[in-house]
């Protein structure tokens, strides 16, 4: 009882029981969102000004720059996993399909890779 038809089991049909898991990561990835940038935002708010000397001094600090690491990627990350959404539910033709996720997943694993190089940059001096 509550499994659905026979001929349904036969052929799989019906939940693939996913689900949770990927609402929970979007929830995961908020969260984390939500926590990183506001240590982000506290944490430049005082600094004693924002010239490019200064910043750049605060972000190559190790603290700053994990939490900006950490931030690219919870960003894209929840990201991806909201637009994949969007993708699964309106996009019908399975080959369209495809070919958008596999576009959603090089631009989200291209643009975080940018952000972290772009930080590692920073904290290892190499930014001018």
């Amino acid at each position: 009882m509550g499994n659905g038809t026979s001929i349904g089991r036969v052929r799989g049909l019906g939940s693939a029981h996913e689900g949770a898991h990927h609402w929970l990561l979007q929830r995961f990835t908020a969260v984390g969102n939500v926590v990183l940038a506001l240590f982000l935002a506290i944490s430049l708010a005082l600094l004693p000004n924002y010239s490019f000397g200064t910043v750049t001094g605060w972000a190559s600090q190790t603290l700053p720059a994990t939490a900006l690491a950490l931030l690219v990627i919870s960003v894209f990350w929840h990201a991806r996993l909201g637009l994949q959404v969007l993708v699964e539910d309106y996009v019908h033709d399975a080959g369209t399909k495809f070919g958008v996720l596999t576009l959603l997943n090089l631009a989200t694993i291209g643009g975080g890779a940018f952000g972290i190089v772009s930080i590692a940059r920073l904290a290892l001096g190499g930014a001018a």
